[in-house]
C-alpha cells in the first residue's frame, strides 16, 4: 500500500504483488512496477526493491514451524465472544458477554485497557489493520463504538441500528467502518467526525457478514435471506445481488485484489463469483453439513472452506477443483484461515482443539491441544510465527 500526499490530502494506493514467489526476479519486477505505477520514481527504486526483498524473506520464512503454547490467559468473567489481533501481533483484543472488550500486551499477556460503555454484548470486535492504532465494537446495545488503541478512549459512538450488530469490518484505507445488524441493514460510518454516510437496505433478514474490497469502493454484506449484496461505497446503491445458495449465508470474502468473491452458506455448499459482473463462476461441493466459513488465501488463488461436518477443504480459485482434504477434527469446524504466506492452514473446532495443515497436501502437521471447550476463534499474526486462539473455556491461549 502506497501513501502519497495530492493537494495537501493523503491518500492510498495499493501494489498488486500477489504473484510474488522466493524466486521472484526482483531487479525485473522493480522495473515491471515503475513502468505501470508513475508514483514509483528512481529515486525509489531502491526503496522498493529491499522491500521486495523483505517480503521475499518472509514467504521463505516458518515453513517448518513447530508452535509451542507461549501464554495461557483467563480473561473475562463472562464468556468471550470474539478474538483479533492487530497486524503485527502485538497487540489483541477480547470482547465477552460481560459487556466489554480488553486490549492485551501479546508478549507480557498484561492487559493495557478495559473498554467499558456498551449496555450489552460486545460481539463484534477489529482492529482497523494494517495501522492498528483504532479498535472497533459492535454490541448487542444496538451500538457500534470506536476506540484509542494507545490511550483506551472512545471517540465515537455510532448510533442508527434498531436491533443488535453481528458484524463489522474497516475499509483498508481506515477512513470508513461498515456495520451490519440483526435490523436487515448495514451501514456505512466515517471514522473521523462519526457520522453515519449510508445505510445499506435491501435485506429481508439478518445481515451476518460485511467485508470492503481492497479498493474501498464496494461493500458485501451476507444474509440470513440466503443472499449476499454488492453495494458501491459512494452511493449506497446496490451493485449485484448474488443469488444461488438455499440457505443461510455465513461468510462472504472479496479477494485481495482479484475480481472474485467466495460465499459459504448452510446449504453446504462455497461459492465462487465473478466480482465485476455478479456471475456465478463455480460451486463449491463436497460437505455433507453446512459451511461456516470460506475465505481465500492472501494471494486469492486458494480457497478454504470449513464445515460443520468436522472437515475443510481446500480449493484452486484457478481450477475450482478441490486439492486438498482437511480431515481429523472430532467436531465442528468453527474457524478457518491461511497464513500470511498461504502455505498453511489453521482450523479451530468444537473439539477443543486448533490444528495446523498443510495447504496443498492436507496433511495435519500440528495439534495444538489444551482448550477445554471449544475453539471459536484462531487466527495467525501477520508474520505467520505466532497463533491467537480464543475458546468456550474462557480463555486465550497464544502459541509461538
Amino acid at each position: 500500500m502506497l501513501e502519497y500526499e495530492m493537494r495537501g490530502e493523503l491518500k492510498t494506493k495499493s501494489i498488486d504483488l500477489l504473484d510474488l514467489s522466493s524466486s521472484t526476479d526482483v531487479t525485473a519486477l522493480v522495473g515491471e512496477i515503475r513502468r505501470a505505477e508513475p508514483l514509483i520514481t528512481a529515486s525509489l527504486s531502491d526503496l522498493v526493491r529491499r522491500l521486495i526483498q523483505r517480503l521475499q524473506e518472509k514467504l521463505r520464512q516458518h515453513s517448518d514451524h513447530t508452535f509451542y503454547l507461549f501464554k495461557l490467559l483467563r480473561v473475562h468473567i463472562l464468556p468471550l465472544t470474539n478474538v483479533a489481533l492487530n497486524k503485527s501481533g502485538s497487540r489483541f483484543i477480547t470482547g465477552s458477554y460481560d459487556r466489554t472488550c480488553k486490549v492485551w500486551d501479546s508478549l507480557s499477556g498484561e492487559p493495557l485497557h478495559t473498554l467499558h460503555g456498551h449496555g450489552n454484548v460486545v460481539y463484534a470486535i477489529a482492529f482497523n489493520n494494517p495501522y492498528g492504532d483504532k479498535i472497533a465494537t459492535g454490541s448487542f446495545d444496538k451500538t457500534c463504538k470506536l476506540w484509542s488503541v494507545e490511550a483506551g478512549t472512545c471517540y465515537h459512538t455510532f448510533r442508527g441500528h434498531t436491533a443488535e450488530i453481528m458484524c463489522l469490518s474497516f475499509n483498508p484505507q481506515s477512513t470508513l467502518l461498515v456495520t451490519g445488524s440483526v435490523d436487515t441493514t448495514a451501514k456505512l460510518w466515517d471514522i473521523q467526525n462519526g457520522e453515519e454516510v449510508l445505510t445499506l437496505t435491501g435485506h429481508s433478514a439478518e445481515v451476518v457478514s460485511v467485508s470492503f474490497n481492497t479498493s474501498g469502493d464496494r461493500i458485501i454484506s451476507g444474509s440470513l435471506d440466503y443472499t449476499v449484496v454488492v453495494w458501491d461505497t459512494r452511493t449506497g446503491r446496490k451493485v449485484y445481488t448474488l443469488i444461488g445458495h438455499c440457505a443461510e449465508i455465513s461468510s462472504a470474502a472479496f479477494s485481495w485484489g482479484r475480481s472474485m468473491i467466495v460465499t459459504g452458506s448452510v446449504d453446504s455448499t462455497s461459492m465462487l463469483w465473478d466480482a465485476t459482473n455478479g456471475k456465478c463462476l463455480a460451486v463449491l461441493t463436497g460437505h455433507n453439513d453446512g459451511i461456516v466459513q470460506s475465505s481465500f488465501d492472501y494471494t486469492g488463488k486458494l480457497i478454504a472452506a470449513a464445515s460443520a461436518d468436522g472437515t475443510a477443504r481446500i480449493f484452486s480459485a484457478v481450477t475450482r477443483k478441490c486439492i486438498a482434504k482437511l480431515e481429523g477434527h472430532e467436531g465442528a469446524i468453527s474457524q478457518i484461515s491461511f497464513n500470511p504466506q498461504g502455505n498453511r492452514v489453521l482450523t479451530g473446532s468444537s473439539d477443543s482443539t486448533a490444528r495446523i495443515w498443510d495447504a496443498q497436501t492436507g496433511q495435519c502437521l500440528q495439534v495444538l491441544e489444551g482448550h477445554r471447550d471449544e475453539i471459536f476463534s484462531c487466527a495467525f499474526n501477520y508474520e505467520g510465527n505466532m497463533i491467537i486462539t480464543g475458546s468456550r473455556d474462557n480463555t486465550c491461549r497464544i502459541w509461538r
